[in-house]
């Protein structure tokens, strides 16, 4: 009697079925399942210990080696990195990361050559030239004890201390008077 054809509901299914199917039942063929019942319960019980102690060595195996939690965690972590590492996913991804930064840095190379080569067509501009002999003009006639040329910043700073050289005086003036 303990191989029915006869189904046991499911979770979810009617309570009704459930008790008809018990109803059904004769008494020795539940005695006989509240007999195997208990048998598996013990079986589970036993099962249940029997892991406790398996655990329980284990534990005791990995203190006798040195081998704590911590480690435990970097081991299982780098395992789990080099299994997402080694998927087609990661791999492609990684791919197409690296080709945007390779063309992003040529992007950036590409705008710098290009800033660089604005500021050298400036420079060689005639209103550049222009400003430029103008401030070289300046230069001489506030300075004049240098030679005529030079880069573009030192004209700017004779120009500057020039200005303020003139500043000064007038000042100077103003309160000697």
């Amino acid at each position: 009697g303990l191989l029915r054809s006869d189904s046991i509901p499911e979770v979810g299914e009617d309570a009704a079925a459930t008790v008809d199917m018990a109803e059904t039942l004769s008494e020795e063929e539940q005695d006989e399942l509240r007999k195997e019942l208990a048998k598996v319960e013990e079986e589970i019980q036993t099962l249940s210990q029997v892991l406790a102690a398996k655990e329980k060595h284990l534990a005791e195996i990995k203190r006798k080696l040195g081998i704590n939690s911590l480690q435990e965690l970097r081991q299982n972590i780098t395992k789990s990195w080099q299994d997402v590492t080694s998927t087609t996913a990661y791999k492609k991804t990684s791919e197409t990361l690296s080709q945007a930064g390779q063309k992003a840095s040529a992007a950036f190379s590409s705008v710098g050559s290009v800033i660089t080569k604005k500021f050298e067509d400036v420079r060689n501009s005639p209103t550049f030239k222009s400003f430029e002999e103008k401030v070289e003009n300046l230069k001489s006639k506030v300075g004049g004890s240098k030679p005529a040329g030079g880069d573009f910043g030192e004209v700017l700073n004779s120009a500057a201390n020039a200005s303020a050289t003139e500043t000064i005086a007038e000042q100077t003036q103003e309160e000697t008077h």
